[in-house]
């Protein structure tokens, strides 16, 4: 992977500081995903940042999976998390799991207990979220809040046991019921879950909340730098106080950043559960969604993502980013990299008249005009081709260049053709074009000193390989004052199916081969949906867009 850094930000000279000063020796970074869905961009965005934060000081990054909620855990989303995580290009130094320290956990938890920090607490869920107070009115103490910590160690024993139902009772930290951060307002510690766990299995019926197991976890680990997002600024003080409180050896801490948001991008792992569950997408990998294996299968590359990351920084500002600048970094790592070809999406026959019938000419085309070492290829041509149909118009308005009755056409690598004769069906639609071409206009001989104002693409017919391609558009039609619920605002149209035609040099084409279509963008060979019953593109991006990275 290239060794490339964003430039300077705000965490990076705090860690700059830290090892200056001797604060640390060591920069230890952690990625901490919940294995509960598929990463998204978001994650993308925190895992360049810890992993190459710590490369470029010479220290560790771990992956350690969040894993203290089972009834929302799979290791299909363990799995996944990792394979994403590899695919951008990066590698953990140690692999943990919250599950790891559950036993520490519940020591530091009996700790809390002897020192007066905790009680167990039977208020329900909904009793606790009502005497907590709001931002202007303190909360209520619970009536359990002073029982003795041997009624209380002996109550959390009995949790471990099993011998209380779920939600019967919960582990509560002692804090501040009047303070004026909600968070310690005696915070839920412990909740009860009789849960198979995807690794722990049925050895624990009580789980730690992440507000309790996160800093713990970094603790343990040695975390010297802990990253985080903004909405979890309001929670540092209980991430402090767990550490502080449960006596950590090491005392890492927490700093925050903006979180990425995207124009017209679903950023939410809860609504994109609900795409995957009501069957709106065909999985987490759909390329319409903004997980990085919806990405991957579209088309999108791990030096692209790990770009664009790289270019919107680190900021504590909130801000949105627009989306066409992740299709900028894709364009700029595609340009030089992929075969240029042609790919008719929506074909219209065309047949040249006055070609001889039955002959195939091979022609040379060059595979990439702006890198010469990528070569040329043989690309045949007959009396029969296809078209785009939006190529032909029949009473074309003025300035149209392209092919209409009695109109002259340069094809791409090829010759000159002109439109004599439309053919219609029935229902008098355009089936068929009838046209002449002209042997002088060879691609390469100089045209015999003529132009034409309109070049387009084709792909010869008996040689023609039929294939599937996939238009996107976004998931979510975006409204700021659209209040309907999520799954009626989504796009009814993001996801045209066209049947077409493309070269027969991409006969072999395999999973996730990427081409750049004459006119029509980039695409990538969908690796699920290809295969014997025939090859599926998925178009990454479009060839052009008005936006300006430097201007963002």
């Amino acid at each position: 992977m290239e060794n490339k850094t964003s430039s300077s930000n705000f965490i990076k000279n705090i860690v700059e500081a830290d090892l200056k000063s001797g604060k640390v020796s060591e920069i230890v970074t952690r990625f901490p995903p919940e294995p509960n869905g598929y990463l998204h961009i978001g994650h993308a965005k925190s895992i360049c940042l810890n992993f190459e934060l710590a490369d470029e000081y010479k220290g560790r990054t771990n992956l350690r999976f969040d894993d203290t909620n089972p009834v929302k855990e799979d290791t299909e989303y363990v799995n996944a998390i990792q394979e994403d995580v590899r695919w951008l290009g990066f590698e953990w130094d140690e692999l943990r799991f919250a599950s790891d320290y559950f036993e520490e956990m519940y020591e530091r938890a009996l700790l809390l207990i002897k020192k007066g920090k905790a009680y167990v607490c039977d208020l329900s869920a909904e009793q606790i979220r009502e005497s907590r107070g709001t931002l202007t009115e303190p909360g209520k103490n619970s009536p359990f809040r002073d029982r003795s910590a041997e009624e209380n160690l002996d109550l959390f024993a009995r949790m471990r046991a099993g011998e209380f139902k779920d939600g019967e009772r919960v582990l509560r930290a002692k804090i501040d019921m009047a303070s004026p951060n909600i968070n310690l307002r005696d915070p839920v510690l412990y909740r009860i879950a009789h849960a198979h766990h995807h690794r722990t299995g049925d050895a624990w019926c009580i789980y730690p909340m992440y507000d309790y197991a996160h800093p713990l976890g970094d603790a343990i680990e040695g975390v010297t730098h802990s990253i985080c997002t903004l909405e979890f600024e309001d929670h540092r003080p209980l991430y402090d106080w767990a550490i502080q409180e449960c006596e950590m050896e090491s005392t890492p801490h927490q700093y925050e950043f903006a979180r990425l948001n995207v124009t017209n991008t679903i950023m939410s792992k809860r609504y994109l559960k609900s795409l995957v569950d009501e069957g709106v997408v065909d999985g987490w990998d759909d390329p319409r969604m903004p997980t990085v294996s919806g990405l991957r299968r579209k088309g999108f590359t791990a030096e692209a993502i790990r770009a664009f990351c790289r270019e919107i920084g680190v900021a504590r500002a909130y801000s949105v980013v627009d989306e066409r600048m992740l299709e900028h970094f894709i364009r700029e790592d595609l340009k030089l990299k992929t075969l240029r070809t042609m790919a008719v999406l929506q074909p219209l026959k065309v047949v040249i008249t006055n070609y001889p019938e039955g002959q195939v000419e091979m022609l040379e085309a060059e595979n990439n005009a702006e890198n010469e070492e990528m070569g040329t290829r043989q690309i045949p041509f007959s009396s029969e081709i296809y078209i785009e149909r939006d190529d032909f118009m029949e009473n074309p308005p003025a300035k149209y260049f392209r092919l209409f009755p009695g109109n002259e056409v340069r094809l791409k690598h090829a010759y000159f053709i002109t439109c004599q004769e439309v053919i219609k069906d029935e229902d008098g639609n355009v089936v068929e074009l009838r046209c002449t071409y002209d042997p002088e206009t060879k691609s390469g001989s100089g045209f015999a000193g003529r132009k034409v104002k309109g070049t387009i693409h084709w792909v010869e017919a008996s040689q023609a390989i039929p294939a599937q391609f996939r238009l996107f558009e976004p998931l979510l039609i975006d409204g700021e004052n659209d209040d309907r619920p999520f799954l009626e605002r989504l796009n009814p149209n993001s996801l045209e199916v066209l049947e077409g035609f493309v070269e027969p040099n991409m006969k072999e084409a395999q999973g996730r081969d990427k081409f750049q279509f004459f006119r029509h963008g980039y695409f990538n060979v969908d690796p699920k949906l290809s295969g014997e019953d025939g090859i599926v593109f998925n178009r990454i991006v479009s060839l052009k867009s008005s936006f300006d990275p430097a201007k963002g």
